[in-house]
């Protein structure tokens, strides 16, 4: 997208709604999208934070999941980034078979030395009906090792926390005062209003999802119409969803959240991850341990309530 495009929607939206004068403007970008120029312009409009999908510094592997950027790009740019913006995250893969412990640790040690704020990690998923997908079916590629990626995210979680960073939610971790605002507000189920195709919204009590065709989207606009579809959420739901994502959290599941006959049964289903180690309980807050983040979804599905 051009600056000027940029602009139209930030000012769009100052006029629209009512923006705090610090509100975190952020940008995704990857290192292929980055110059001077588009740097100083983003600035300009206000944008105050990058997200900057770097995903390894290693040739090989960016060449592996088929990254636009190389090696190279990524250094440079993000350089020039970092001379521009003192707010940035960075996105990094492990667990995919080109990396070994000693590339992960170069990873993650190189944006320890570059005194990024915030990174947030994944571990490669393949995803169905995907060209990786399908060239590991066909062995043209090698699969995962979900023992390779548990032992990497440990490892991670180590070298982070040794660098001062705090791990604030499952896959990320930041440098005080740096918490991402916009993924947090998810997490503690506030409101978020989306735009443009596919864009998801949630008002409290249901959940909207624009559609993702570009050309139906863009057709209806000029109809003034806009195309989506609507999910209102059960209590259940809402309360598992609230279990979901709060357990990720370093500040764990509130058990004071939620009913007293609801709390009591969770205390007791969850009494099996307390004493194995995954769980601990605090001030009424159920929060996992570093063997526990392992197997967050899993421990999360266990605690899910039924139909209210």
């Amino acid at each position: 997208m051009q600056i000027e495009d940029l602009r139209l929607q930030i000012d769009k939206i100052k006029v629209k709604f009512k923006v705090v004068e610090d509100a975190e403007i952020t940008l995704e970008a990857n290192p292929d999208d980055i110059n001077e120029e588009k740097l100083a312009g983003w600035k300009e409009i206000g944008v105050n934070r990058l997200s900057i999908g770097v995903q390894s510094f290693f040739e090989e592997d960016l060449l592996w999941m088929n990254r636009a950027h190389n090696s190279q790009q990524a250094i440079d740019n993000l350089h020039l980034a970092i001379e521009q913006f003192d707010n940035i995250t960075i996105d990094l893969i492990y667990g995919h078979p080109l990396l070994t412990n000693d590339k992960w640790k170069q990873n993650v040690e190189k944006v320890i030395a570059l005194n990024i704020p915030h990174i947030s990690c994944y571990a490669l998923t393949v995803e169905p009906k995907t060209p990786l997908s399908k060239m590991i079916k066909e062995k043209k590629k090698e699969d995962i090792q979900q023992e390779k990626q548990a032992e990497q995210f440990l490892l991670l979680m180590q070298w982070l926390e040794d660098a001062g960073y705090e791990h604030y939610e499952i896959s990320n971790f930041a440098k005080p005062g740096y918490r991402s605002r916009h993924n947090s507000s998810y997490w503690q189920g506030k409101k978020y209003l989306g735009l443009g195709p596919s864009a998801h919204s949630f008002d409290g009590e249901s959940r909207q999802w624009n559609i993702s065709n570009n050309n139906v989207y863009i057709e209806s606009l000029e109809k003034n119409k806009i195309p989506f579809e609507i999910e209102t959420l059960t209590p259940s739901q809402k309360t598992n969803e609230y279990i979901m994502t709060a357990l990720r959290t370093k500040e764990g599941l509130d058990l004071d959240n939620l009913p007293e006959a609801m709390s009591h049964e969770l205390r007791a289903v969850s009494k099996k991850f307390i004493e194995s180690g995954k769980l601990i309980l605090k001030e009424n807050k159920l929060i996992l341990t570093k063997e526990g983040k392992l197997f967050a979804d899993g421990i999360a599905a266990d605690l899910f309530i039924d139909a209210i």
